[in-house]
């Protein structure tokens, strides 16, 4: 099996890739969080800083009255081999030399990138600052400062600060909920929700002895998040400043509270100590010293101190990483089949070869050109328009031709006299027939053309729908545009074909009349005339009105045959110029110019959203992170 401090190293590995990547934990499950780490919790000044010095064994975190946490500080101990100790700050990479080292300098460092995000002043942030320590006399360890719990709000702090600093620290350690997990940094699909606790998070409970234990912040807070207590270490501070005749050891003996995991004692260096730079090394050694002397802890002075604390913490990360490898390994893969689909789903990267970009322009374009046909053809909605057009708006139209007008007895006597001239008519008109024919057909191509630009704007909103619905062209908008923009230039051709064959077939009706329809009325028994009126035929240049309403009639009844003739002709040319040309040959021309363009407009054609070539650059890297991930899990923890 893998050494103690190969699983560690591993961990702390995998989580400071992860952090590069944007996930540092405190978001929600993601690779970060299913790794375990320790969250130190406590309540301010209870000698949070000053038990993480002495596990690292360097003086190296800000100091200072009230509010000094103001930003998580996520702190990975790396154990090395050599006698070389240095820090490094993930914000920082290339100052990781061997000179940039705890004390002054660290402390600055930390309070200056503090203050790049929270100013300064005393409010928080949620934003983690991430240093790395690598020394051989640390243990392999990740932990999590957090700000002091605190009970109410200073002078420049909001009044909800209190709220705030809990919340953010209930976020490293409480139950969350969460959708299913897609990637690294957070990426959700809403098939379901499910509550799942933060196993991975040990509790580091900070409780000053010179304090009730029942009112201990940190306490209360990992009794509500781990009611268990299977996740929570409790660690007494300040055990030298309790009042003298108490001690601390019913809380340490685990009588006065029990906790699955036995309590430990610190005694911190003194305010004294800590003005006098006194080394932590030898107060390590004093440390050591007053449990071993000490009438009130010495029979435990082996599992007390703040090296059995580092130590004691080091065996539960490994107890606990050994019991998760099983299902960090299955959450890798699930999650690495998620990337994997998310990468298909937004295509992957677009080939350099000319070849290859012309071979892709072309799927893309059929990618289209199917959807498109779908909605034609019903696969999905938008088709059923064009029928709407034929089937509503064109009777509609026709119906509304001002007809009623034109054959009114005035305009009949008007049209006939003029058309008979200075010669009357001798027995039927038929050139006024023929003009009012002429005129009642000329209404048709207003409805007919009317029907071409319906059908030609619910094609133009297709292509629209279709290049939004066509997954694959999503990453090129470049493309998209040139889509579109060829499509409608084929549609307006479409369109003008289509106006021409309509007129055409108007004008057609005008051109030859049928004559059938005329010797039928001619044969047919004709009226005989009212009683009181005067015979058919000219007088004083007007005509009986029985005559002149059998002619409007006449008319009537052949428009009306024309118009049932239209009716069902104009659907069939506007589907034969418009919809089926848009079906056979919508982006042919297109086809033709991009066979002959250069690489270069190739390239440019295949220009991609700036944002979405940066989310598959990071979808990349996330996969590539948790496949190095796995690939290394397997390779330590089953040695």
């Amino acid at each position: 099996m893998a050494t103690m401090e190969s699983l560690i190293g591993l961990v702390n590995k995998i989580q400071r890739a992860c952090t590069v990547l944007g996930d540092h934990g405190g978001q929600g499950m993601s690779l970060w969080e299913a790794l375990p780490s320790v969250a130190v919790v406590g309540g301010q000044s209870s000698g949070k800083s000053s038990v993480l010095e002495s596990i690292v064994g360097r003086d190296f975190l800000p100091r200072g009255s009230g509010i000094v946490t103001r930003r998580p500080l996520v702190l990975q101990l790396h154990k090395t081999q050599s006698g070389a100790e240095y820090a490094e700050f993930l914000h920082a990479p290339k100052r990781s030399d061997k000179n940039f080292i705890y004390a002054a300098a660290v402390r600055k460092e930390i309070s200056d990138e503090t203050d790049r995000i929270t100013g300064k002043t005393k409010q928080i942030s949620n934003i983690p600052i991430h240093l790395s320590i690598y020394s051989p006399n640390v243990v392999n360890l990740t932990l999590i400062d957090l700000p002091g719990l605190t009970k109410v709000a200073v002078e420049g702090q909001s009044d909800s600060i209190v709220e705030d600093i809990e919340n953010m620290v209930r976020s490293y350690v409480e139950k969350v909920s969460f959708l299913t997990l897609a990637s690294c940094y957070m990426i959700f699909d809403a098939k379901m929700y499910m509550t799942q606790s933060k196993p991975n998070c040990i509790i580091l409970a900070i409780t000053p002895a010179n304090q009730d234990i029942a009112t201990s912040d940190a306490i209360k807070l990992a009794r509500e998040v781990d009611p268990s207590g299977e996740r929570t270490f409790g660690v007494l501070t300040k055990l030298d400043l309790m009042d003298k005749g108490t001690n601390a050891t019913e809380v340490l003996e685990g009588r006065a509270y029990r906790l699955q995991h036995p309590w430990v004692g610190i005694v911190n260096r003194s305010q004294a100590d800590i003005n006098k730079n006194v080394d932590m090394i030898v107060a390590r050694r004093k440390e050591r010293e007053y449990f071993e002397t000490s009438p009130d802890y010495g029979h435990l002075a082996s599992k007390m101190g703040s090296e059995y604390l580092a130590k004691l913490l080091s065996q539960h990360l490994e107890l606990v990483i050994r019991q998760r490898i099983p299902s960090i390994i299955s959450m890798i893969n699930k999650t690495i089949d998620e990337l994997n689909a998310e990468l298909d789903r937004i295509g992957r990267p677009v080939a350099a070869d000319g070849g290859a970009q012309l071979y892709m322009i072309l799927e893309l374009c059929r990618a289209f050109d199917r959807v498109f046909k779908e909605h034609l053809d019903g696969g999905r909605p938008g088709g059923d328009r064009i029928y709407g057009v034929f089937d509503h708006q064109l009777p509609a139209a026709l119906k509304k031709l001002p007809f009623d007008r034109h054959l009114s007895l005035k305009n009949v006597q008007k049209v006939v006299t003029e058309a008979d001239g200075y010669q009357p008519h001798l027995i039927a008109p038929e050139q006024g027939y023929r003009r009012l024919i002429d005129g009642s057909i000329t209404y048709f191509k207003g409805p007919a053309e009317a029907s071409v630009d319906a059908v030609h704007f619910v094609l133009k909103e297709l292509v629209r729908k279709s290049i939004a619905e066509t997954e694959e062209l999503k990453r090129f908008p470049s493309l998209q545009n040139d889509i579109a923009t060829a499509a409608n230039e084929a549609l307006e051709r479409f369109r003008e074909e289509s106006r021409k064959t309509v007129v055409r077939l108007v004008e057609m009706e005008s051109s030859y009349l049928t004559v059938d329809f005329f010797r039928k009325l001619h044969a047919a028994p004709e009226k005989k005339p009212e009683k009181n009126g005067n015979p058919p035929g000219p007088n004083n240049d007007h005509f009986h009105d029985t005559s002149l309403a059998r002619i409007g009639s006449n008319v009537s009844a052949y428009i009306a045959m024309v118009s049932d003739t239209l009716k069902n002709t104009i659907p069939k040319a506007v589907v034969y110029c418009q919809v089926r040309e848009a079906k056979r040959s919508l982006l042919t021309h297109f086809y033709a110019q991009v066979g002959r363009k250069e690489k270069e407009r190739l390239s440019a054609m295949l220009d991609e959203d700036p944002q979405l070539m940066e989310k598959r650059t990071q979808i990349a890297k996330r996969l590539e992170l948790y496949k190095a991930a796995r690939d290394e899990i397997d390779a330590v923890a089953w040695k």
